[in-house]
């Protein structure tokens, strides 16, 4: 598993329910978040050119398991972890914290494809290695 990168936002109160706790849906979209903000420090994205390809990494699987509510104005912190690295996929770990207490725990896979922009279609590809060294965080970036 990789070392945690680490990424602070506040809830907002769009993002609340009617009893002022965070609804269970954005925790998918504060992954995403996460995610993006863990990319972009190793100099990667979702949806990139590289190698003259455009690749993207569309997700196969989202989870999350939710232990204490968090509500509006709360920062969580939120640690994102490369638990696994595939041939072709990568699912990341989500620790939300809030105050450093544990209050949810998510899990994402995405697959690493190339846009044919041609047809439109995804083709799943082997991640490049230099990718896989910058999600590992094995690598210089420029």
């Amino acid at each position: 598993m990789s070392a945690p990168f680490r990424v602070s936002r506040r809830v907002d109160f769009v993002d609340t329910d009617m009893a002022g706790i965070l609804h269970f849906s954005n925790y998918f979209r504060y992954m995403e978040f996460a995610e993006v903000a863990f990319l972009r420090a190793r100099g990667l994205s979702v949806s990139m050119t590289w190698g003259g390809e455009k690749l993207g990494f569309p997700r196969v699987s989202a989870t999350c398991d939710f232990l204490h509510p968090l509500r509006f104005e709360d920062v969580v912190d939120i640690e994102v972890r490369v638990e696994r690295i595939g041939c072709k996929s990568v699912t990341y770990v989500f620790d939300f914290l809030h105050e450093e207490r544990l209050v949810a725990k998510g899990r994402l896979s995405a697959v690493c494809c190339r846009m044919r922009s041609e047809a439109r279609e995804l083709e799943a590809i082997e991640i490049p290695d230099d990718i896989r060294a910058r999600l590992l965080d094995r690598t210089e970036i420029a």
